[in-house]
């Protein structure tokens, strides 16, 4: 006689283990530079001895010093995402995806029990494929926190230290900007994610053309 059992699912691993654990420590070391005036301040303090004569410009021009340092901080992350991610198989996989999802709706519509049978027996294995992909994403990201967190720190340091007269700034939108005052955020965290965001978008978008281009050039080699 024999007895149907669910399998169990597999502990995870010791490898896995740790590298939650060390993106949780990061989120929270993160949370606590945000919030903790003191954290922040003394690691800014840390960093600025390599960024100030680097990019301070003694104080001199703050919206060159926040374009400089959303070009660094955007800049080192893209790239560290770029070498670790795979462009075609992301693709493959997101083009996977939307086949599947566009079949099963489908068969739903034209209410094809045996074909919605046969789909949803596959889901499983298409989505986590899916997950994959994500997953690799995710194990970035303590890295880049790591870059991301420090700037972050210093710029916030070298704002808040900046004269008076030095921290009010002309932008194309409005003039004498206090980048020290705030409106819902503080206007440095504006006007730095207003050049770190659509740099980081640019750069992205280049290099995934520029693999995707050496991509297809392999192919076309392989094929010869």
């Amino acid at each position: 006689m024999t007895t149907n059992s669910t399998p169990v699912p597999p502990a995870p691993s010791a490898k896995k283990q740790a590298s939650t654990f060390i993106t949780i420590f990061i989120f929270l070391f993160a949370m606590f530079v945000l919030f903790d005036q003191d954290l922040r301040s003394g690691l800014g303090q840390m960093i600025g001895y390599g960024l100030d004569p680097l990019i301070g410009f003694e104080g001199a021009a703050p919206v060159l010093t926040l374009i400089m340092a959303g070009i660094i901080m955007t800049g080192l992350t893209t790239l560290i995402r770029h070498f670790f991610t795979d462009y075609v198989g992301q693709a493959r996989s997101q083009t996977v995806v939307s086949a599947f999802n566009k079949e099963l709706r489908q068969a739903r519509l034209d209410n094809n029990m045996y074909k919605i049978k046969k789909l949803s027996e596959q889901q499983n294995n298409i989505l986590q494929k899916s997950m994959e992909m994500s997953t690799t994403q995710m194990k970035l990201m303590p890295v880049t926190m790591l870059i991301i967190i420090p700037v972050f720190a210093w710029v916030s340091v070298f704002i808040a230290s900046l004269p008076a007269g030095e921290a009010i700034v002309n932008v194309p939108w409005a003039a004498a900007v206090d980048l020290n005052a705030s409106t819902i955020f503080p206007h440095w965290i504006l006007l730095y994610s207003l050049i770190s965001i659509p740099f980081a978008q640019v750069l992205n978008r280049a290099l995934r053309y520029f693999s995707f281009k050496k991509k297809l050039r392999e192919l076309e080699a392989n094929g010869a």
